[in-house]
């Protein structure tokens, strides 16, 4: 059965509203990925580490409840499982303060094996973190070698800024990997002071990866394709939080490619109808995790849409 294996942090985002905590659940941008992906029935697996506490086994449960394989998740003994404080605005909106407390020896892990056409989806600083950059490039590499297709979601956050410079080469390196890449214009703003789609596309990844999908909030999705630039529209919903809106629309993206049966061969071909179809997975995942305090889609949910 076709896989999808996720790289990335895990923490627990405790969630403000009006300067109230009103719920915790645990995140991580392709944790959150990762658990959608598990509740809609894919066969998936997550490269991690949590620490040996009441924080990690909450994350471990998560991530077995949503039948994902947790056997590639390390458990330190030394320091603590991280915490994020998320402070909801007026917009449900979030701004982040970050708690982490690793040890000097990182993800101690077996990579899991990896057919040609899975899926591998990857991210956010901890592909890029110096510590742990190269675990993360040789897996990446495997990965490649291995004729998986690599969706990278860059997630550039404000508070890594200040190390931009430092962090260009493997960003560069990343995006060489890339099949598929897709950000905000919130990460182009932290990397490159711009958050014009087309600008973005045509000076900073078309070089890398021709296939590249562009999120601006409740704004238009620019996705860019060897048919050209088409823009989507997002679903309108009673926005509860945002937190988990990007993870899950490239929960959407990913679940429209593997339920789609494409290939990393026919990707790079395909029609702007197939297009359309996928799109609309990730608009459809990230629009319904908006209408929770949760980071991904729920089961129920999950369960309804797989009807169709």
């Amino acid at each position: 059965m076709r896989k999808v294996i996720g790289i990335g942090e895990t923490i627990l985002d405790i969630l403000f509203k009006n300067n109230t905590p009103v719920k915790a659940v645990p995140g991580g941008s392709t944790f959150n990925s990762m658990v959608s992906l598990g509740r809609m029935g894919l066969n998936v697996s997550f490269i991690s580490e949590v620490g040996n506490d009441k924080v990690g086994e909450m994350i471990i449960d998560m991530l077995k409840d949503s039948g994902i394989d947790t056997s590639s998740v390390c458990c330190f003994n030394d320091g603590k499982s991280p915490l994020s404080l998320a402070f909801l605005n007026d917009k449900n909106d979030a701004e982040y303060l970050f708690y982490k407390d690793y040890p000097n020896n990182r993800l101690d892990v077996d990579f899991p094996q990896i057919n040609a056409d899975d899926v591998v989806v990857y991210g956010s600083y901890f592909v890029l973190n110096p510590v742990l950059r190269s675990k993360a490039k040789a897996f990446l590499e495997y990965a490649r070698e291995r004729g998986a297709i690599l969706y990278y979601d860059i997630n550039f956050r404000k508070n890594h800024i200040d190390e931009r410079v430092k962090l260009a080469e493997a960003l560069i390196e990343n995006l060489e990997y890339a099949d598929i890449v897709r950000g905000s214009a919130d990460d182009f703003e932290n990397l490159y002071n711009l958050r014009d789609a087309s600008r973005i596309y045509k000076e900073k990844i078309k070089f890398y990866s021709p296939l590249f999908i562009c999120t601006q909030g409740e704004g238009v999705v620019s996705l860019f394709t060897k048919c050209g630039q088409k823009d989507y529209t997002p679903n309108k919903v009673d926005v509860v939080s945002t937190v988990g809106a990007g993870d899950n629309f490239n929960a959407g993206v990913v679940y429209g490619i593997v339920s789609g049966g494409v290939t990393r061969d026919e990707l790079y071909n395909l029609t702007q109808e197939a297009w359309d179809g996928i799109m609309q997975c990730g608009l459809d995942f990230s629009s319904h995790a908006c209408t929770s305090l949760d980071n991904y889609v729920s089961k129920e949910w999950a369960a309804e849409y797989k009807r169709g």
